[in-house]
C-alpha cells in the first residue's frame, strides 16, 4: 500500500465504524465495579437522499460502515424552488402545490428513515426537506447550519464520453446539476464522501473525497 492510500485510509478510519473487541470481566461480585467511561459525543452525519438508487446505496454504506451508536443521521432531501413571476405574490394554488410537493418528498424520505430504524435502531435518525435555487450550495449551507461532521452523497457512474461532454458544457455554464457532488466535496465545511456501489461481479464501493478520487473499498 502506497503512502497516499495509507493516508486516505487513516483519515477514513476516523469516520468508519469499528467494532471494539469483546472482553470478559474477571472481577468478583465483592469487588467494586470499574468507573463508567465518559459519554462520547456523537457525530452528525448528513446523507443526501432522493428517489435514485445511488442515494439509497450511499445510505446503506453509511449504516454499515460509518454510523456508530452515539451518532445521529440526518436525511437531507433537496427540492428545487419554484420561481415566482417578477413582483408577483404567490397565490393560494401555488402554496398548495408547494405543500403537496413537500409532503410527497417527506413520504419518500420516511421510507429511507424506516430502513435506518430497521437496520440501526440504536442510531438516531432525523429527516429534513429543504428548498433552494441551487442544489450544491443549499446542501453545503445545511451541512454548515446543522454542524455536520460528515457529508455523504450518492454518485452515479459516468462514462468517459459523458465526462468529456460535461467538461465542454461546463465552459458555457460553470455550475450545472452534474457538478453537485463535486461542489459539495470541495466546499463542504466537513469531510464529504461520494459513494458509488460497484457491480455485483466486482463488489464493494468506490469512494471519492477532496483528496482522493475513485478509491475502491472492497467491503
Amino acid at each position: 500500500m502506497g503512502k497516499k492510500e495509507g493516508f486516505f485510509l487513516n483519515r477514513l478510519r476516523a469516520h468508519v465504524r469499528v467494532q471494539p473487541p469483546t472482553t470478559t470481566s474477571h472481577h468478583s461480585c465483592s469487588q467494586e465495579p470499574p468507573n463508567a467511561p465518559a459519554e462520547t459525543k456523537g457525530r452528525r452525519i448528513i446523507v443526501v437522499v432522493d428517489s435514485c438508487s445511488e442515494s439509497k446505496n450511499a445510505l446503506l454504506w453509511t449504516l454499515s460502515h460509518c454510523a456508530q451508536p452515539q451518532d445521529s443521521i440526518l436525511l437531507l432531501h433537496f427540492l428545487k424552488a419554484k420561481p415566482s413571476p417578477s413582483g408577483a405574490i404567490a397565490t393560494g394554488e401555488e402554496e398548495t402545490c408547494d405543500k403537496h410537493t413537500t409532503s410527497k418528498a417527506y413520504q419518500k424520505v420516511s421510507t429511507l428513515r424506516n430502513i435506518c430504524e430497521l437496520k440501526r435502531p440504536e442510531v438516531k435518525t432525523e429527516m429534513v426537506v429543504v428548498q433552494g435555487e441551487e442544489k450544491g450550495p443549499t446542501i453545503v449551507k445545511e451541512a454548515r447550519e446543522h454542524g455536520a461532521s460528515l457529508l455523504v452523497l450518492g454518485q452515479k457512474k459516468q462514462h468517459a464520453t459523458w465526462r468529456l461532454l460535461m467538461l465542454w458544457a461546463s465552459q458555457a455554464r460553470p455550475l450545472t446539476k452534474t457538478d453537485t457532488v463535486e461542489y459539495c466535496i470541495n466546499n463542504a465545511p466537513c469531510m464529504a464522501i461520494a459513494v458509488r456501489k460497484r457491480g455485483k461481479k466486482v463488489g464493494g464501493y468506490t469512494l471519492t473525497t477532496k483528496r482522493h478520487k475513485d478509491f475502491w473499498l472492497l467491503a
